[in-house]
């Protein structure tokens, strides 16, 4: 496919060819690009349907530009979503799906031609940076006095020298760039009672306001229990708190008259964390919001296409007039012969000391997910998500028999169907899976062989030998305190891992 985008012949109709970048005065016209890469984050913005709170910076964003209704992450966890996003590349196809790893005696190497998206930019002659993207301020959106690059969390050794700064202020006069600015959040709000309490106070002075727990509508299969409430109170905060952000940042680039040559994205890294959220395939784990404001974007756009995190890489090579590389399996959806997706494919991998191997495909209606690990539970030992108060909550009225039939089913089954489908513009929570209803075999056939298919075409890696498994746990263990709670939890799990797999859990 053509890698001429839109947006780049829009830009050399008004500034002339993309490449060469420089014209006779030696300014560089082409535009830069910036990303806002947010953690832990559905689409729970106004411009989305949001209706408890509101995000009037995005809803900014999106209606001078162009938004997304169905964006899908290719991972629902940070790390291996961040290594698909930098590459392009799902992560099933470079080994970078298994969360945190290759971090320690193991290490993983990128596949041969495939290179992360800075060093492009960087070769280009663009200024790569990575940071807040406000001077004195952190990822957190809190005061700082330290400035340092921001969240890259890859899976696979990189060089650090492809950041050129944490910032754009340090590049050259009239330089483009190509600024990464990582926000926490739906991470803002904490995991305990106590980072809850303090949150809600930091809301209160800075906003002036603070959800109220009783407006949120919660899922169906979450009960509407007080620390559930709240947490979902404080994380819809935590949006607040991220469109104060991009909103800061925006004032920026029109107060440094930057705004109109500079191409922004904003998008989350997956859903929010949550039992059926973070970590899994549902709409809860993988939809996230994507929007796109700059020169040559139609403004007030609204696109129901299908698009997959990874071809923001390749929309955002296109857009500066480099060459997106012909092994890049993300695709350049404002190019002017683009194809728009027929499927989106998503997949769940290790996360920490939780083995699972869960992948999914989607269309235009369905979502089709498949679970190699039936025989585990949906919520297994995890020290990561059972360390967070709604996980605790959620097994606490679990025990006490509090949970309705649905919770029970959806949450707490001790094993899983093999084969999940679901209409899931109808169902858009999930709930009613038709795998074994006879009016859908053959729907349930067709996505079986498209994700073998695409399991085979894109070389996905599948899950980690027993070896391996070994030598990332023992690699994450070194890097705990062993006087930590977290230590003890985290080997125990461990072991009740390699005791599955040998005793063939699956």
């Amino acid at each position: 496919m053509k890698t001429f985008s839109f947006l780049t012949a829009v830009w050399c109709l008004l500034c002339g060819p993309a490449i060469p970048a420089q014209e006779a005065e030696g300014v560089d016209q082409r535009p830069n690009i910036l990303w806002f890469v947010v953690d832990d984050m559905s689409p729970n913005l106004s411009c989305y349907g949001e209706t408890v709170i509101e995000t009037p910076e995005l809803d900014r964003l999106a209606a001078q530009g162009v938004r997304w209704t169905r964006a899908y992450a290719t991972s629902p966890v940070c790390s291996p979503f961040r290594s698909a996003l930098i590459t392009g590349m799902y992560q099933t196809t470079i080994g970078s799906h298994h969360h945190r790893s290759g971090r320690g005696q193991r290490r993983i190497q990128l596949p041969e031609g495939v290179r992360p998206v800075p060093e492009l930019f960087q070769q280009a002659g663009y200024w790569t940076c990575i940071g807040s993207g406000l001077p004195g301020y952190d990822f957190r959106s809190l005061p700082t006095q330290r400035d340092r690059l921001g969240k890259t969390d890859y899976n696979f050794d990189w060089d650090r020298e492809m950041y050129d700064s944490h910032d754009w202020a340090g590049r050259s006069a009239g330089q483009p760039f190509f600024m990464q600015v990582q926000l926490h959040g739906g991470k803002l709000r904490g995991a305990s009672a106590e980072a809850y309490a303090n949150f809600v106070e930091r809301v209160r002075k800075e906003l002036g306001s603070t959800t109220d727990p009783a407006d949120v509508t919660l899922p169906p299969y979450y009960p509407r229990d007080p620390v559930l409430l709240a947490d979902w109170a404080a994380y819809l905060d935590s949006v607040r708190i991220t469109d104060w952000h991009v909103g800061q940042v925006i004032a920026r680039l029109e107060s440094e008259k930057l705004l109109d040559q500079t191409l922004v994205i904003f998008f989350t890294d997956h859903g929010i964390s949550h039992a059926r959220g973070k970590q899994f395939l549902y709409d809860e784990g993988t939809h996230i919001p994507l929007i796109l404001q700059g020169p040559g974007i139609a403004p007030g756009t609204v696109r129901d296409d299908l698009v997959e995190h990874i071809d923001v890489a390749a929309v955002s090579l296109a857009a500066a007039g480099i060459p997106v590389p012909e092994v890049m399996q993300g695709r350049d959806f404002l190019a002017t012969d683009y194809s728009p997706r027929q499927t989106v494919f998503a997949a769940r991998d290790r996360c920490g000391e939780a083995m699972d191997h869960i992948r999914s495909v989607r269309s235009d209606r369905y979502l089709y997910i498949r679970n190699f690990l039936p025989g585990r539970p949906h919520l297994q030992p995890s020290q990561y998500k059972d360390s967070k108060a709604i996980l605790q909550r959620l097994r606490q009225l679990h025990a006490d028999g509090e949970l309705d039939d649905l919770a029970e089913r959806l949450l707490f089954a001790p094993d899983r169907r093999d084969e999940e489908l679901y209409a899931y513009r109808e169902d858009p929570w999930q709930i009613h899976n038709l795998a074994s209803d006879p009016d859908y075999e053959q729907v349930l056939a067709e996505f079986r062989a498209r994700l073998d298919r695409w399991v085979e075409e894109t070389g996905d890696l599948g899950p980690e030998s027993p070896e391996i498994y070994a030598r990332e746990m023992a690699d994450e263990l070194n890097v705990i305190n062993p006087a930590s709670p977290r230590f003890a939890t985290f080997r125990e799990n461990a072991e009740l891992n390699k005791r599955w797999a040998a005793e063939g859990k699956e």
